[in-house]
This record gives C-alpha cells, sequence and structure tokens, in this order.
C-alpha cells in the first residue's frame, strides 16, 4: 500500500472519529442539561428576594420560561 493511501485512511479515520464523538458529546450534555437545568426556581425566589421584591409564581414561571426559549 503505498504512503499517500495510508495518510488518507489515517486522515479519513480521525475525521470519522472526531464526527461521531461530536454528536454523541452534543447528545449526552442535552440529555445533562434536560435532567439538571442551570437555574431552579428556588433559585430565581432567592434572586428576588435579594433584590428586595417578594416573589409571585408569575414572577418565577415567567423567568424560567424565558430561559427554556433562550436556550432554543
Amino acid at each position: 500500500m503505498p504512503w499517500w493511501a495510508v495518510l488518507l485512511v489515517a486522515i479519513g479515520s480521525a475525521l470519522a472519529g472526531a464526527i461521531v464523538t461530536f454528536f454523541i458529546t452534543k447528545k449526552l450534555i442535552q440529555k445533562e442539561i434536560e435532567n439538571n437545568p442551570p437555574i431552579t426556581a428556588a433559585q430565581i425566589r432567592a434572586m428576588y428576594r435579594q433584590m428586595g421584591r417578594t416573589p409571585s409564581e408569575r414572577d418565577v414561571r415567567k423567568v424560567l420560561n424565558a430561559s427554556k426559549h433562550a436556550k432554543k
């Protein structure tokens, strides 16, 4: 087998591996974020209290929905 054929096979294999790794990692990260959201309702309530406001449930849901839509 000529040296250039070996080089092409090596480059092709590395490229295929990189593409497969990218999609597997993307799927795992999306699953992790879905199971463990980056912000919770309790954290939002604490943020409102730190600002000196009493959070209503409507305010909390509004912020949660805004963060969900910002991800998409």
